[in-house]
Order: structure tokens, then sequence, then C-alpha cells
């Protein structure tokens, strides 16, 4: 154990870059792919028609506050598998991912009535009543996706940790495949299909959602049967339960902090129009791409610190938490790059050349992406902080840093900002900076100055 412990905390950098490489692409690979089915659902609604983007911006953005709160179970699994492997407990593998499975469920039982009626809530917010028809047409269907989304971010997150990542990507990649196919056939009425717009994207995400259930439990249930992850499922375990409770449930409210408010300046956007809130999704969608690949580091970095916590081996963590700030930074470099010099053409991968408002949303996107250029370091900076803290397991301060930044400093100067110094879309997304930047600052204080002195 000594060796290992000697061996480990002096691996260089190249040696971290490399395993940070090999651990990481697959899990960019395999984020970039999720979100390609959420793109998929953007372009070509864009392509059908202004209203069918407006309303699935908005959808998009309810579902994901509520998905991502939902799947902080999922991530509270990761670092506790990974930290199982670090210290050799293949029990504690199992159990976390079962208890994973278990508080999945019951947040997706408790959240329907949210997708359910969602036109009465988006009404009460202010939404345009057409736009808050088509939405809640949206997730009436798509709601129910949740069951099987959760249940596969799960087994991603066991099979992330045990640093078997290559089968996530080609499962994913599975996944946006059939996600793309089934909106081409259901949204336009091709290969003999009705044309269903709007449902018919709800329908094809669903599907998709499905079949990447089946393809991750036929995969873990054959390749690792050591684990027997499935036999006496129904079988609770109160003390794990507890902890995934303990460690995932902050981390669900701090996922949830974040992603409303990004739902939140969408509903804000939407008190401006149609036109600005299409822009917005947009917008949203292209600074989304390089976000994942930050996530994917963010998961690198987690499992990485993960094992390492559980060796107790804190110079290994830190040169680690280290590189993976900086290859962050590279990755956040392009983005800048990308949105400051080519924002038009980026922007028009999303319109139809024959859109009425297309040169009304360029205008309103062109500048929506030079703000987003700003924030794509802070974004990376908190994102990955993030991760090298779940590493620790270390979530219940992060979870108030979240509550600070992104409630009270970000919502409220986007509001201000938008609509008390009358900036519009440019104002809201000054606000998402202020909040992202007080995030990133507070949590990377957080991790280097606090958490990792722990170990």
């Amino acid at each position: 154990m000594t060796q290992t412990l000697f061996q480990h905390s002096q691996m260089t950098a190249a040696g971290h870059v490399r395993a940070i490489a090999i651990l990481g692409l697959p899990l960019i690979g395999g984020h970039l792919a999720q979100f390609a089915i959420g793109l998929t659902d953007t372009i070509m609604l864009g392509w059908y028609g202004v209203e069918a983007l407006a309303a699935v911006t908005l959808a998009s953005s309810y579902f994901m506050a509520v998905f991502l709160f939902g799947s902080g179970f999922a991530n509270a699994v990761m670092p506790i598998v990974a930290a199982a492997v670090g210290s050799g407990d293949t029990r504690q593998v199992r159990r976390a991912t079962r208890m994973g499975l278990w508080l999945s469920l019951v947040f997706c039982a408790l959240a329907m009535p949210l997708f359910i009626w969602a036109e009465p809530i988006f009404l009460l917010i202010g939404q345009k009543p057409e736009v808050a028809a088509l939405a809640d047409d949206y997730l009436a269907i798509a709601g129910w996706g949740l069951f099987p989304a959760l249940m596969v971010v799960v087994l991603k997150a066991y099979l992330a940790a045990l640093e078997r990542t290559q089968v996530v990507l080609w499962i994913t990649l599975l996944a946006a495949t059939v996600n793309a196919l089934a909106n081409y056939m259901l949204i336009f009425g091709h290969w003999g299909a009705p044309e269903l717009g709007l449902a018919g994207a709800a329908l094809a995400s669903v599907a998709t959602q499905m079949a990447s259930l089946v393809a991750v439990f036929l995969y873990c249930r054959r390749a690792l049967v050591e684990h027997a992850l499935f036999d006496n499922l129904h079988r609770g375990d109160p003390e794990m339960l507890l902890q995934v409770l303990r460690i995932g449930l902050p981390i669900g409210l701090t996922t949830l902090f974040e992603a409303s408010l990004f739902t939140a300046s969408a509903v804000m956007m939407g008190w401006l129009g149609a036109v600005p809130l299409a822009a917005h999704g947009i917008a949203v969608s292209l600074a989304g791409v390089t976000f994942m690949v930050h996530v994917g580091l963010s998961n690198a970095a987690t499992i990485r610190a993960g094992n390492a916590f559980g060796r107790r081996d804190r110079a290994h963590l830190e040169r680690g938490a280290f590189v993976v700030t900086c290859l962050s930074l590279m990755v956040s470099a392009v983005a800048v790059s990308l949105f400051v010099f080519i924002p038009e053409t980026l922007i028009s991968i999303f319109l139809d050349q024959n859109e009425p408002s297309r040169v009304e949303i360029l205008q309103v996107g062109i500048g929506l992406l030079l703000v987003a250029a700003f924030f794509q370091l802070t974004d990376g900076f908190q994102v990955i902080a993030l991760g090298l803290l779940r590493g620790l397991q270390d979530t219940g301060s992060p979870m108030m840093i979240a509550v600070f930044s992104y409630w009270g400093v970000g919502l409220p100067a986007s509001y201000i900002m938008g609509f008390v110094f009358d900036w519009g879309g440019i104002g809201i997304w000054i606000g998402l900076v202020a909040g992202l930047t007080t995030a990133g600052i507070l949590l990377t204080w957080r991790f280097w100055r606090y958490s990792i002195r722990q170990v």
C-alpha cells in the first residue's frame, strides 16, 4: 500500500493529463452526445417554427431543472463508488448504486405533477398563453421520460466510477442517433409517420430515454455479473440510503439552484417575447456545448478525487486538481474565440433561411453570445470546483454557496439589469455572468483553502 501511495503522489503533470484524457474524453463525448439530444430538438423545432422553438426552450429549461435536481442522487453514487473502488470495497459499490436507483424512482413519482400541470405554472409566472399551452403539450408527454432518464444517469454514474467510460459514450451515442432519427420522422412526418411537431419531439425524447435504459441495463447485467446489481433490488438498505441522501440531496439542490437561474432567465426572456426567447434558446444551446465539456472534465475530477480520497492521497489529489483546472481553462479559451469571432455562423445553424424573424433573432443572439463569452471562464471554474468537492464528498457548503451565488446574486442581477435598467436580454445575461462568477470564485476558494486540507 505504501508503494501504491508513493507512485500516485509522484505522478507527473503529463501523467495526470493522460489519465484525465483516458477517463474524461469518453465522458465528455457522452455528455456532448446527451446534450445533442436536446440540441436536436432545438434545431429541428427551430426549422419547424419560431413559436415551437420558443415553447421547447421554455419546456426544456423547466424539464432540465427538475431532471438536474433528481440527478443529485446519481451524482452522489459516483463519489461513493469511486471511493469504494479506491479502498477495495466491492459491497459498497453495489449498495450505493441500488439506493441511488431507489431514491431516483421516489423522486420521479413526486415530480410528475409538475409536468402534468405545467401550463398553470407557466401562466402564473407570466408566460404568453400560446407559448405556455405549447410547452404544456410538450411536457405532458416528455415528462414521463424522467423515469428512464434518471435510471440511466444512476447506472452511468456507477459505470463511470468503475472507469468504464467507453460504454457510457457508446450508449449515449446510440441514444443521440435514435433521437435524431425519431425527431426527423415524428416532427416533420417523414417515412410514413404523421407530422406531430412539438408532440413528435416529446415522443422521440421518451423513446430515446427508454432505449438508453434498456441498453445500459443489459450491459450492467451481463458485463458486471460479479456485482449482482439487480438481484434483490427490492431489499432496503437504510444506512446506505441515508448516506446517498445526505450527499445527493445537497448536490441536487446545488444543481437545481444553478439550473433554476437559467430557467428563470428563460422565463424573463419570455416576458420580452417569442423572438428574444428563441434567441435565448439558441445561445443557451451553444454555451451548453462548452459546458458539457466542462461537465465531462468535472466528472473525471470527481472520480479521480474520489479514488484519492479513498486512499487518503493528498499529493496526488492536489496535482490532479491543478491539471484538470488548466484543461478546463483551455476549453474556455476556445469557446470564447468562437463566440466572439463567428457568432452569426453558429446561430444560423438553428434557423431556416426563410424564417421571417431570422434577422431579429440573429441580432439578439449575437449580443447574447458576446456576453456568454465572458462567463465561459468562471463557468468552467465553478463546475470543476464542484466536481472536485464532490469527489471529497463535500456537498453541504457548496450548496450554500450555490444559494448565495445563483439566487442571491445572479437572479436579482438579471432582473435589475434586464428590467430596472431596461437592458433587455443583454441585461438578463449579464446577471447570469454575475452569478456564475461569484460561484466560480467561492467554490474554487472552498476547495483549495479548506476541503483539500482535510485529506
